[in-house]
């Protein structure tokens, strides 16, 4: 275990790719560079709020007890062995060509060796402005540290791959921050952020090397990406074969969203891992009510790119132009069955989480329309989705009428039921029954399956909102009980929050809709 001010960093990055190291922190237009010096900008006091012990074990970072280690997770210390730098990059947001990004309020301190000789990249978000700010003055609300600090570590221990979080301060300085775009900023507390990845690389990265026509500099990126981060894919079409395997970890990705229901809610490009990981949590939700068309992200109104139900196929839209981004490189004859093969990928994948989920020994004739028919369901009776899927744990083998079926799942409803949609749950249940009753494995064994598939405990919004308002008062119990819950979603232990959402949340801004700036 070392301490962070440790001189265990590495620089591969900014030795590898040209960059602008003049630290200059004005927006810019920064062509030829792959990223731009930015060291942060000091806090009043940084004060820490929380630190994953977990996480840091596995890094083999020891915490932090003396100031001065504490000023590096708030920006106010720069050790000589790091090199702070914001990442360029362009991305598609909303469907539409952005140009340049970039990291507009994040900054990389450095690369970090782990006691298993793995690199991570140990990043602050929150902690100033950098060259990719634009109008920003890239700080962080404690609003919004705390959703990404607690649910990239949710989403780790729900088993999905994601970004991680290390730690979260308070810095002591207000943030003016407009919620909702509306014409109502109001000052909030400030925070920074450590998250960690083995990379923070995007699609939006190699999309602004295309553009900008600097094909040497996406030959060279691909290359070192493939070699760093996909090190088994050798030979003459190693391109094409690392964009299959981007390919098949992002339809993954989203059939592990599906599973748990996860709505990331700005699924640009700008946002998308070229690792298969979670990434940039901001306006993201679970679902309460099962709504294949719900967005949590008053910026996707009216449209609703990135609604739940959606965001498979605008994975798929994105690594279309990731594909087009690689044209200099590979040929679209070739690109383009790498591309299509996504749709097989995640069907496959997906009916398979799908009869994991209902406790089906596997997926037999038939299945597929079982499937359809609980999707159809649910959109039609809106359920609570975890709530529904516990109960169909520990469902009857043997449900004799309508009534007794809505009786059953009535802990699961936020609506009492038509009599159509009674009828309509009723004999889903009864074909589902009959699909059990040909299952070669025992009902404990499939219940077993069910229960390590659907999670008890998730980050719902109103949750994470109690705590957010909690900590603002200087409270920590609320926080402290969610950091805990998080880490055994699959368990009973924490059934005080295996509820439906509150009739107050459905409302109450932060706990329904959020905007891009959450």
């Amino acid at each position: 275990m070392k301490s962070l001010r440790s001189e265990n960093y590495k620089k591969d990055f900014v030795s590898t790719f040209p960059g602008d190291d003049s630290g200059d922190l004005n927006p810019r237009q920064t062509p030829g560079k792959l990223y731009s010096k930015a060291v942060p900008t000091p806090v009043e006091k940084v004060t820490l709020l929380a630190w994953s012990g977990e996480l840091a074990a596995e890094l083999g970072i020891t915490k932090p007890e003396e100031q001065q280690e504490l000023d590096i997770l708030g920006g106010n210390h720069v050790t000589e062995a790091m090199y702070p730098y914001a990442a360029c990059y362009a991305g598609h947001q909303f469907g539409s060509w952005a140009g340049q990004l970039g990291d507009g309020r994040a900054i990389t301190l450095g690369e970090w060796q782990t006691p298993d000789a793995k690199t991570v990249e140990l990043q602050l978000k929150g902690a100033g402005p950098t060259a990719y700010s634009r109008r920003a003055d890239g700080r962080a609300v404690l609003r919004s540290s705390v959703r990404e600090y607690l649910m990239s570590e949710a989403m780790h221990y729900l088993g999905i791959p994601t970004t991680r979080a290390l730690s979260l301060v308070a810095t002591g300085e207000p943030v003016l921050r407009d919620m909702f775009y509306n014409g109502n900023a109001a000052y909030e507390p400030g925070a920074i952020m450590m998250r960690v990845a083995p990379s923070f690389l995007r699609f939006g990265n190699f999309e602004l090397l295309n553009a900008r026509k600097e094909h040497e500099h996406l030959r060279q990126l691909v290359d070192w990406t493939i070699a760093r981060y996909y090190p088994h894919i050798q030979g003459e079409d190693k391109v094409i074969t690392w964009f299959k395997e981007v390919v098949e970890r992002t339809a993954s990705l989203m059939v592990e969203w599906q599973r748990v229901g996860f709505v990331h809610g700005v699924m640009n490009t700008d946002n998308m891992s070229i690792l298969g990981l979670t990434i940039d949590y901001g306006p993201y939700s679970f679902l309460d009510d099962y709504d294949p068309d719900f967005t949590p992200n008053t910026t996707d109104l009216p449209g609703r790119r990135y609604a739940f139900g959606k965001q498979p196929s605008i994975a798929y839209w994105n690594l279309g132009c990731l594909a087009a981004a690689l044209l200099p490189l590979v040929e679209k004859e070739q690109l383009l069955p790498a591309l299509e093969s996504y749709k097989e990928v995640y069907w496959r994948k997906y009916y398979s989480m799908m009869g994991n989920k209902l406790g089906l020994d596997k997926l037999k004739s038939g299945d597929t329309d079982l499937i359809s028919q609980f999707e159809n369901t649910l959109a039609s009776i809106k359920p609570d989705m975890t709530i529904f899927f516990q109960l169909l744990i520990d469902l009857p083998l043997y449900m004799g009428s309508a009534a007794e079926v809505a009786a059953y799942f009535k802990e699961s409803l936020y609506e009492d039921l038509t009599e159509e949609q009674n009828a309509q749950l009723y004999t889903l249940i009864t074909a589902y029954l009959e699909r059990l009753n040909k299952n070669t494995i025992k009902r404990q064994a499939s219940q077993d399956l069910m229960r390590k598939t659907n999670p008890r405990f998730i980050l719902r919004n109103y949750l994470l909102h109690q705590a957010i308002e909690g900590l603002e008062k200087g409270e920590t119990a609320s926080f402290e009980k969610l950091q805990q819950a998080l880490k055994d979603p699959y368990s009973n232990k924490y059934d005080e929050f295996f509820e439906t959402r509150p009739g107050w949340a459905t409302q109450k801004a932060g706990c329904s809709m959020l905007s891009c700036s959450s």
